[in-house]
């Protein structure tokens, strides 16, 4: 039996046709939206613990750096000729460094700079003094009987 003409000049295969394609049009819209809506708490919570575990990072290289800035000060205070003026002055340095960088400004541009600057006298400190002292990071807690004190 041939296919009958509606009143719009369609026959009823077209219309059949369109339907599904109509109908497979708004599953891809509905799985977008969803996807989407998905995607934007996964990467939200992906982004949050990426963010911590840079901070923390961070937070602890620059607490090592601090730690010896500390102990050498404490040097310095008790035998102020313990090291070289330029030393002093480099220790001096770190410690300023330390103490501009933006812990509550995440997004500031200088802070990679200041880090990068603090390697650097760190590793021109150590050198000078024939000290082999390098920040590995934290221990690996998988297994503590690995770490060396």
């Amino acid at each position: 039996e041939p296919p009958q003409i509606s009143k719009n000049g369609k026959n009823s295969t077209d219309d059949f046709f369109e339907s599904s394609v109509s109908l497979e049009k708004s599953h891809i819209e509905e799985g977008y939206a969803d996807g989407y809506k998905q995607g934007l708490v996964v990467g939200r919570q992906d982004g949050y613990e990426v963010g911590l575990k840079h901070g923390f990072q961070t937070g602890e290289e620059l607490g090592f750096y601090r730690g010896l800035v500390h102990v050498w000060l404490a040097a310095i205070h008790l035998e102020p000729n313990c090291f070289s003026a330029r030393i002093k002055k480099m220790i001096q340095q770190m410690k300023e460094q330390l103490d501009k960088y933006p812990l509550t400004d995440p997004e500031d541009v200088t802070k990679d700079d200041l880090v990068e600057g603090l390697k650097l006298k760190f590793r021109y400190v150590c050198a000078t003094l024939g000290v082999k002292l390098d920040y590995n990071g934290c221990p690996n807690k998988s297994n503590p009987h690995e770490i060396d004190f």
